[in-house]
């Protein structure tokens, strides 16, 4: 068996299209959508992020404002940065990148941006309504994972899918989101993580597996059922080379896979743009 694969990059290209029609609409009614975004220091992985983000944003016709701090600037002055976004009328979602430097007190930067301009969907109070069910901007990995879980057919609801991960931006929310009674999730969800003794003996229960634990090479085709969905959601460098938490010889054994490069990170910017657009069509 040869799996096919979940394929990310086409995914996001589509939907950008369709934020693109949906930004412009708003831009013809003169309130164009605006993300402020937040760097401080020049790590590079940061600047580089963050360059795709507006590169990104400028092809979907969001007008992104960036505010570049120095690697010494003080919890009082990213905080001030943040509120400046929180008060200005045209900024509708915040993005601060993380990670923050050393010293920085980053929940408190997090839980000082306004929940409905928080473009992650990582604020307290957007977590609790999606506990409730309530709406909200979801968490961009998330909602990813499951938007191209169904744009394959992947079948979730009724299923049982185990979740290798248990962390704030991805594990957790994506177990909530895929229990819950909505289109494309409604499954069984069981949460594992490296500390749990046989873990195969779990995984090779699941029609789908979610690794998100940054380990490389995690889940192996021994511990996959065949036919089963595996997304590899987890990252990790060895040396200079990034590997996924799901082993290259998985896709001999699963139904669906995703590719090294281009699984779920296309579709977890594709959803920040997303959270963007859709924040901003909600005022008025």
């Amino acid at each position: 068996m040869t799996a096919e694969l979940l394929d990310g990059t086409r995914l996001a290209s589509r939907m950008k299209m369709e934020l693109a029609d949906r930004a412009a609409r708003l831009a013809a009614a003169g309130r164009p959508a605006g993300l402020g975004t937040i760097l401080v220091g020049d790590d590079p992985s940061s600047v580089r992020y963050v360059d795709m983000k507006l590169a990104e944003c400028e092809e979907v016709g969001i007008v992104s404002q960036h505010a570049h701090l120095r690697a010494d600037a003080t919890q009082a002055e990213i905080e001030a940065q943040v509120d400046a976004f929180n008060n200005d009328p045209q900024i509708h979602s915040i993005l601060v990148q993380l990670p923050l430097p050393a010293g920085i007190n980053e929940e408190q930067v997090l839980l000082r941006v306004r929940p409905d301009k928080d473009v992650d969907g990582l604020h307290p109070t957007n977590l609790g309504r999606l506990v409730m069910g309530a709406p909200g901007p979801l968490p961009c990995t998330p909602a990813g994972i499951v938007e191209l879980l169904a744009a394959h057919q992947v079948p979730v609801e009724g299923k049982h899918v185990v979740v290798i991960g248990r962390g704030l931006t991805i594990g957790r929310p994506l177990a909530l989101l895929l229990a819950m009674r909505r289109p494309h999730c409604n499954a069984a969800v069981t949460v594992v993580h490296t500390g749990v003794d046989d873990m195969g003996a779990l995984t090779r229960q699941a029609d789908v597996i979610v690794a998100a634990a940054g380990v490389a090479g995690l889940v192996t085709p021994d511990m996959v059922k065949p036919g089963a969905a595996v997304v590899g959601a987890g990252t990790s460098f060895v040396g200079k080379k990034l590997f996924s938490d799901v082993a290259d010889e998985v896709a001999e054994v699963a139904g669906w896979i995703t590719p090294r490069i281009g699984g779920v990170g296309p579709m977890t910017r594709a959803m920040l743009l997303h959270n963007a657009v859709a924040a901003a069509e909600k005022v008025r």
